[in-house]
């Protein structure tokens, strides 16, 4: 089972399409569901309050 979730909705990552990628400001990890990733949906660092598309 998935234990890590969606960055921008919180969703567990459960299948096929997410990523993860280091913050361009912090390093903090930042998931992305399939879904928000395709739909350029906000995603905010949770460290450092970096807003990306």
């Amino acid at each position: 089972m998935a234990t890590e979730k969606c960055t921008s909705c919180n969703v567990p990552l459960a299948s096929e399409g997410w990523t993860k990628f280091s913050c361009p400001k912090c390093g903090q990890i930042i998931y992305r569901c399939h879904d928000c990733r395709h739909q350029s949906i906000p995603y905010e660092c949770k460290k450092c309050g970096f807003m990306g598309p």
